[in-house]
């Protein structure tokens, strides 16, 4: 076994939870989503697109990186390839985020809003896009890195989809916070 799919199988564990626990919690956000929806009148999907949709995205992203450090490559630079792409796509995409929620009327977001929604999301997509470029040279501080972006996506995910079922739920349907 080479050097590099030895360091890469050390992390199989981590990645098994992180991963899963993206997968599960897309499909929850679907069930509460669901749910949800058949009780409340429809919205304008401005805010949605602005706050839920990127959840499940970046929860993706935390999935997908999973999957590309579980996979069994020959060497560092298809590893590096995939996560840079996975990386650049995640910061167009989070800066696309951030002009949906500045457009958007529904919400006036806070700056805890911004923190979670906007600010996180960008350094854990920029963190591994630059920590990915540099796996083949520092492959050590790559791996920790990587996997700390990885978690910081899970964890954005969750704060992100409670920040918005607990809206949803605690706003009435016109608009007015019970």
């Amino acid at each position: 076994m080479n050097e590099s799919a030895s360091a890469l199988s050390a992390w199989e564990s981590f990645y098994v939870i992180v991963g899963s626990s993206g997968g599960a919690l897309i499909g929850l956000q679907f069930v509460v989503i669901t749910l949800i929806a058949g009780t409340r009148h429809r919205r304008k999907m401005d805010a949605m697109n602005a706050f839920g949709t990127p959840t499940v995205v970046h929860l993706t992203g935390a999935l997908l990186v999973s999957a590309i450090m579980s996979a069994p490559w020959p060497s560092y630079l298809p590893v590096s390839i995939a996560l840079t792409i996975c990386g650049l796509v995640g910061l167009a995409y989070a800066g696309l985020t951030v002009r949906r929620a500045q457009l958007q009327t529904d919400y006036a977001p806070v700056w805890e809003d911004w923190l979670w929604h906007a600010v996180l999301p960008c350094i854990a997509y920029i963190t591994l896009t630059v920590s990915a470029a540099f796996l083949h040279s520092h492959p050590q501080r790559g791996l920790i890195v990587i996997g700390a972006a990885a978690l910081g996506l899970l964890l954005v995910g969750i704060h992100n989809a409670w920040d918005s079922i607990t809206h949803i739920v605690a706003t009435s349907p016109d608009g007015d916070t019970t």
